[in-house]
């Protein structure tokens, strides 16, 4: 039987490992699910919600213990505290907006009859999670899913073994009829193969554009529905009106934190002509006051990343925008951590980039990110536009009718202005091109884990 292993970043050891489900296992779970969430759905949505708040303060009672799990999972630095405090906020979000975005639309009246249109629960809701934001994109879909009335079954990645389990423990807790959420170890051949069985009823990916056209693949021919979230090459563009010091520091944390490997971290940037030089300055300096090192310490604000293999991706986008001509502005001297070889990557910023390069336009998720100089605010939004990808956006300026008019002919999900790297459970998560397709969060990510039934009742006649 294989295992799912899960090495740790940090020091090369083995945090976790489990073996892979069996078929029969998958068999049964998928059963009990289909069982269970017969009952689940009957339950009121009044008791579905004190139940996700009840998983709400179990996952808050771990947080101490999860903090510097994570860190040894994936990388993250424990002095940011982990995900709980977004956590609270998407759950909260979600809780508030599931009676609203559930309940029955009635059209106009019509004398004699009683119309309706009702969500219903889609049925088992597959979520195939990454482990980037391994608490925070898990919960933005079963979070919803699970107030919709749906069972779910969680597949979470390798690297992030132990939240899946972590889940488990919480939902186990709150008093959910046994079966109806379930985490499940599965390799990708048992993934593909479960999807394409057709006994899940929508999947909800989350990760690289090859794993999203697998998952359409495996899917072809079943007519489940899917919802893929598959990233992104996010741009933000600087105004000459911006708050300049607010613009440099938010954007060096939206270009850095977590290393780097967020789905809408900050990847190219795009500054006008009249405060470029000083821009280029002062966000390279800020940028050199990281320091890299065990994300057990307190003292460290840029961790390894999750895998070397991830790090020496974004050493090659580098090494090759090097090669054709651009310059990098951070002295290695100054991160005495970063090794080739292993998963510890110091933030580089480069300049003289162009569009012919890696990395403006192949997503490293790491900490790279490259500055370029423009003339008006068309030519930013053609470089932005210049994309296979389409997640999010961000305008810096003090001009909020300007940035909505900037936004409006930028081809991306969200648009933020003065801000970036965040995702507002309120507002629908969602992107075009290479990012995927569906939509997540809002009362409208409500309507990707239900379908629509019409009720048209004659009660006169």
């Amino acid at each position: 039987m294989n295992d799912i292993v899960c090495i740790s970043p940090v020091d090369g050891s083995e945090v976790a490992r489990r073996p892979v489900a069996t078929g029969a296992e998958v068999i049964a779970a998928l059963a009990q699910a289909r069982k269970a969430q017969q009952e689940w759905s009957s339950i009121s949505l009044a008791e579905r919600k004190a139940m996700m708040l009840a998983f709400l303060h179990e996952m808050r009672a771990q947080n101490d213990e999860v903090v510097p799990e994570l860190a040894m999972q994936m990388g993250r630095p424990v002095r940011y505290g982990g995900e709980l405090r977004s956590l609270e906020e998407r759950v909260r979000v979600l809780v508030e907006l599931s009676d609203e975005a559930l309940t029955p639309i009635v059209p106009t009246g019509q004398p004699g009859f009683r119309r309706m249109i009702k969500r219903v629960p889609a049925g088992i809701v597959l979520v195939i999670a990454p482990w980037n934001y391994p608490y925070l994109t898990a919960a933005n879909t079963i979070v919803p899913a699970l107030l919709a009335g749906n069972a779910v079954i969680l597949k979470h990645a390798a690297q992030t073994l132990l939240v899946g389990e972590r889940f488990q423990a919480a939902l186990d807790r709150v008093g959910l009829p046994k079966g109806v959420f379930r985490t499940l170890t599965l390799d990708h051949v048992m993934t593909s193969e479960l999807i394409s069985s057709r006994s899940v009823d929508h999947v909800n990916f989350t990760g690289s554009v090859a794993g999203g056209r697998a998952v359409e693949r495996a899917a072809a021919g079943t007519f489940i529905s899917l919802g893929l979230e598959l990233g992104g090459k996010d741009p933000a563009y600087v105004r000459p009106d911006a708050d300049f010091d607010f613009a440099v520091e938010q954007l060096v944390d939206g270009a850095f934190y977590n290393s780097g490997q967020c789905c809408c971290g900050i990847e190219r940037i795009y500054v006008h002509e009249r405060i470029y030089d000083s821009f280029v300055d002062a966000f390279a300096g800020l940028t050199a006051r990281y320091r890299l090192g065990n994300p057990l310490s307190q003292d460290t604000t840029l961790g390894p990343m999750a895998a070397t293999r991830f790090a020496d991706t974004v050493r090659a986008h580098i090494g090759e925008a090097v090669a054709k001509g651009a310059q990098p502005l951070i002295d290695p001297a100054r991160f005495p951590a970063d090794k080739i070889g292993t998963a510890y990557l110091m933030p580089q910023v480069l300049v003289g980039v162009d569009h012919s390069m890696q990395v403006m336009m192949e997503e490293s998720f790491g900490p790279a990110v490259g500055l370029m100089k423009v003339s008006s605010d068309q030519e930013a939004v053609g470089l932005m536009n210049d994309s296979p990808y389409g997640l999010t956006a961000s305008v810096w300026t003090e001009d909020a009718a300007a940035a909505e008019r900037i936004g409006d002919g930028i081809a991306t999900g969200t648009v933020f202005m003065n801000r970036c790297d965040y995702v507002d459970p309120a507002l629908a998560w969602t992107g075009l091109k290479d990012t995927g397709r569906g939509v997540g969060m809002s009362r409208l990510g409500f309507e990707a884990l239900t379908r629509p039934r019409s009720f048209h009742l004659r009660i006169e006649h």
